[in-house]
């Protein structure tokens, strides 16, 4: 059974199927402050839902599936989603760019344009897309306000984890229900159960300081490295990408 990661406590189980073993401590820890400034945090009214990264002072890249909420704002610029710190910007009046080709796990990416531009500081900040292939045993990183242990565990503060870039073949292997196709980038945490877990889709993997692939979905287990979590690839959708904001400038 796999499960996509963006969703709260009431519809990951209404909509995913978990159980309660699936929800375990996935290891990382707390993120020094504003030191990943490009984070977002993808919002159902006050409830975080998903991450992202801003892209361009407009634009913010995360999941397909992270769409369809109710109440929907971005924050960026936030450590605390508890606290009103005066380095957040909420946009709400937001225009979707899901990938056409969505379907569950193919092609789950989205652009979402903000109303207006994210005025930049040192805690929001673009980061740059990758544009190079990734190597087998590549470090690289995750973050987000996803759960981080039992009992729905969602933290006030951002947190992060170190990645293993892991071999696309025996990814594909590993995950014996769907195929790893080559728009798909795998990684492992370098401890075991270490990784995204729930409300962590849509974040980004970040490697060489440059968004390398987006948070898409894992095994039955968070960081569970006999399924390896699994991201959408960038580099796969950068004429996608570059096309839709050159027609949104």
């Amino acid at each position: 059974m796999y499960f996509l990661l963006c969703l709260h406590t009431v519809f990951y189980i209404a909509l995913c199927g978990a159980e309660g073993d699936q929800l375990r401590i996935v290891g990382g820890h707390e993120a020094e402050p504003h030191s990943r400034p490009y984070m977002a945090s993808l919002q159902d009214g006050t409830l975080h839902m998903c991450g992202g990264a801003l892209i361009r002072e407009d634009f913010v890249l995360t999941a397909a599936h992270c769409q369809g909420f109710r109440n929907y704002k971005i924050v960026l610029g936030a450590h605390s989603l508890d606290e009103q710190e005066t380095s957040q910007q909420v946009f709400t009046d937001l225009s979707f760019f899901p990938h056409k080709a969505y379907n569950y796990t193919n092609n789950d990416i989205m652009l979402i344009k903000l109303n207006g531009k994210a005025k930049l500081s040192s805690a929001v900040q673009v980061i740059p897309m990758m544009n190079k292939k990734l190597r087998e045993g590549k470090e690289c990183s995750v973050a987000g306000w996803g759960d981080i242990g039992d009992n729905d565990t969602f933290p006030d503060t951002l947190r992060e984890v170190k990645t293993t870039i892991v071999n696309r073949k025996t990814c594909d292997q590993q995950h014996k229900r769907i195929e790893i196709t080559n728009r798909l980038v795998c990684a492992t945490g370098q401890k075991k159960y270490q990784g995204f877990c729930t409300a962590d889709s849509g974040g980004p993997l970040v490697c060489d300081r440059m968004v390398a692939g987006v948070v898409s979905f894992s095994g039955r287990r968070c960081g569970d490295p006999r399924t390896p979590d699994v991201y959408t690839r960038v580099i796969s959708y950068k004429r996608w990408i570059a096309n839709i904001l050159k027609k949104n400038k």
